[in-house]
């Protein structure tokens, strides 16, 4: 017997497994995306409908066995550009919580620290000077008159629009991602 007789044409057992838990672990990301997330894959419609199943089961074992399931769709098509979109989406996440978490630490500074408007200014010159210092002066006294943090979610707004430079100071009262 030769050494080419011994080799596999295949991968082994081993590989195989790993390859499946990967497709199943793939699966598992999907499932915990928004359907309007979602919608931005091109899935076929029975791996779509898996995912919505697998949402709304509660139960463990339930649950597993629905996984089990969106992995073996998975083998049916093509996952690379599956993690491709998913890179691209944790991506976008990142880059919008490391904004949020920017804009809250101006917010906080600007309240706590009496020089804070001047380096926003140095570091923002587009920005508002004149609203920002309204604004501020307004959650200050909200705080001090345990007034609701309307003018606290509006600095929030104010400070995002300048900082993601979009200059946008929205006050249409449309959902953002803050925290008060």
């Amino acid at each position: 017997m030769n050494d080419t007789e011994n080799q596999y044409d295949r991968p082994s057992k081993s590989q195989r497994k790993r390859d499946v838990h990967a497709l199943q672990d793939l699966g598992t990301e999907l499932v915990e995306l928004s359907a309007s997330q979602l919608a931005q894959f091109n899935l076929p419609e029975r791996l779509v409908a898996a995912i919505a199943e697998a949402q709304r089961i509660r139960n463990f074992e339930g649950r597993r066995r629905q996984m089990q399931f969106i992995g073996k769709l998975m083998r049916e098509i093509e996952p690379a550009p599956i993690r491709a979109r998913l890179d691209m989406l944790r991506g976008i996440a990142l880059e919008s919580t490391t904004l949020q978490h920017q804009v809250e630490g101006w917010r906080e500074r600007l309240l706590v620290e009496d020089d804070a408007l001047t380096l926003f200014a140095d570091e923002y010159p587009q920005g508002d000077l004149q609203r920002l210092r309204s604004l501020i002066s307004s959650v200050r006294r909200d705080r001090e008159n345990a007034r609701p943090p309307k003018k606290y979610r509006e600095l929030f707004r104010a400070l995002r629009g300048i900082i993601d430079n979009t200059g946008v100071d929205s006050d249409d009262g449309s959902p953002h991602n803050e925290t008060e």
